[in-house]
């Protein structure tokens, strides 16, 4: 019990939590950046997330007698999970693919997005009430709520549905 109330119990503790931490969010980053096809990008996180991993449990291996340290170990790794998830989101790596599905304004909601600089690519549809008009668009992630806005500007009742992509060939991808 007396190990609990140490300052360096608390200490090493804290000092696991963030590597493991780190490691956490750099290892989120990295399969993020591998379903993308960053290689390099992903060699490089996965470097430092491996060098930090092992620096992280042999912290915890070498003194296992102190139950903050895997307390640190585990709440590290849940938080890193999450940091590294945040971080990603700002970041906005890559492209999505929007599927928009309009009842009755599909073509405005067409011109309004080319008015903006995105391709779009309309199919004639039937809906479960009818006609419909579906639009494809791909779009950098990061872009992705600007249409939503616009999309939604013009038609609040269109229905949209959101992938992740990787350019294959050609096309037009707005920069």
């Amino acid at each position: 019990m007396e190990i609990l109330l140490s300052p360096q119990a608390w200490l090493g503790a804290g000092f696991i939590f963030l590597l493991r931490v780190s490691d956490m969010t750099l290892d989120t980053l990295r399969v993020l950046v591998v379903m993308r096809g960053r290689k390099s990008l992903a060699w490089l996180l996965g470097f430092f997330q491996s060098g930090i991993f092992v620096i992280a449990i042999s912290s915890v291996l070498s003194n296992l007698d102190n139950p903050l340290n895997m307390i640190g170990y585990a709440a590290g790794f849940a938080t890193g999970n999450v940091v590294g998830m945040m971080i990603e989101e700002r970041l906005a790596i890559g492209h999505i693919h929007l599927r928009i599905v309009s009842s009755r304004l599909g073509t405005a909601i067409a011109d309004r997005l080319r008015e903006e600089g995105y391709a779009i690519t309309e199919i004639p549809g039937r809906g479960k009430d009818g006609a419909v008009t579906v639009l494809e668009c791909s779009v950098l992630r990061k872009n992705v709520q600007w249409v939503r806005h616009i999309v939604n500007e013009v038609d609040p009742s269109a229905f949209i549905t959101a992938e992740d992509v990787r350019p294959v060939r050609r096309g037009f991808w707005r920069a």
